[in-house]
């Protein structure tokens, strides 16, 4: 048997031995109420994934953390679960998961874990992440959402690979000018934090697609933002913006827009260079007038207008509608 499933079974105690499958590769006891794992599955060494969420462990086996060849290793929603500093043992781990533990800290050895490449820390406690992260040059995937974080150390920097990072439910009032040497980003979340602004070195991302930073304090945006050629959506619902700068006109492959809820009182003519652009979303804004330049979006397909004081509406919103384009105002 290579794989051995027991989940949403709400075991207390494994009904079988693992000294019977020695030849097991995966195993599978998520949703169950297991408060320990016998120390027999450090004989288990052909594993390859390991599936442990939503128990009750307080910790794990020593014999576990030396298994050889697991890969994927799940141990989200146990609450209070130690990870020990023998987790740099697992040498062969690419994905690793310990989000909802309740945990104040993990330990430096993940800098050791060479081959990871996802991590997920989310909805714990942590007021910090450890420096040694910075040495998982394969980390494409690191999520730090909803904890406790107002910084990261400056060794991220150096995650040269990472696709997606995910920030979102903490404290941040900025992000380190160095997030723009993540070249290779792709999704970027900073939603509900407290940031003011972002980092001008943000315009150097050429291949992010998607960048969420709505429920913030953002005032302005840097001009270099004109620089995300590849970004196809941008979400800023619920911030401070007033205006916006005429080189977000640069954004040409942006397909989704949402402003909704900031303070604009004006957008530019050069939003028209958005010939992308399918929804585009103003809602509860201040504004009293649009640019002619709306109009000229060629993949228009909805404009939400709603909750603004505009006096009189333009007469091109007419034309739009006729070429299917919905407008709500």
């Amino acid at each position: 048997m290579r794989e051995l499933d027991l989940s949403g079974r709400q075991l207390t105690s494994l009904p079988v031995s693992l000294d019977d499958h020695a030849d097991l590769e995966v195993l599978r006891l998520d949703d169950n109420a297991l408060s320990m794992v016998p120390a027999s599955v450090g004989k288990l060494t052909r594993l390859v994934e390991v599936h442990l969420r939503r128990n009750l462990l307080p910790e794990l086996p020593a014999a576990f953390w030396h298994l050889p060849n697991v890969e994927t290793l799940s141990l989200g929603e146990n609450p209070g679960l130690t990870i020990p500093d023998e987790i740099a043992n697992l040498s062969s781990l690419r994905r690793l998961y310990i989000h909802d533990n309740e945990l104040n800290a993990v330990p430096d050895a993940l800098g050791s874990l060479a081959g990871l490449e996802v991590l997920d820390l989310g909805h714990n406690r942590l007021a910090s992440v450890p420096a040694s992260l910075g040495d998982l040059g394969r980390l494409e995937v690191l999520y730090l959402s909803d904890n406790r974080l107002t910084a990261l150390p400056d060794e991220l920097r150096a995650l040269c690979s990472l696709t997606y990072l995910g920030l979102t439910d903490n404290r941040f009032e900025a992000l380190p000018e160095w997030i723009g040497k993540l070249t290779e980003l792709v999704e970027l979340r900073l939603y509900n934090n407290a940031l003011s602004g972002l980092p001008g070195s943000i315009g150097r991302l050429g291949k992010l697609r998607e960048l969420h930073a709505m429920n913030n304090r953002l005032e302005s945006l840097p001009g270099s933002i004109g620089g995300l050629a590849s970004l196809r959506e941008l979400d800023l619902m619920s911030n401070s913006l007033e205006s916006l700068p005429g080189s977000i006109g640069g954004l040409r492959r942006l397909t989704r827009f949402s402003l909704r809820n900031n303070r604009l009182q004006s957008v530019p003519d050069a939003i028209g260079g958005l010939e992308g652009l399918r929804h585009l979303d103003l809602r509860a804004n201040r504004l009293r007038s649009l640019p002619d330049s709306v109009a000229d979006l060629p993949e228009l397909e909805k404009l939400d207008l709603r909750w603004n004081p505009l006096t009189v509406l333009p007469d091109w919103i007419g034309r739009i509608r006729e070429r299917g384009c919905i407008v709500l105002t």
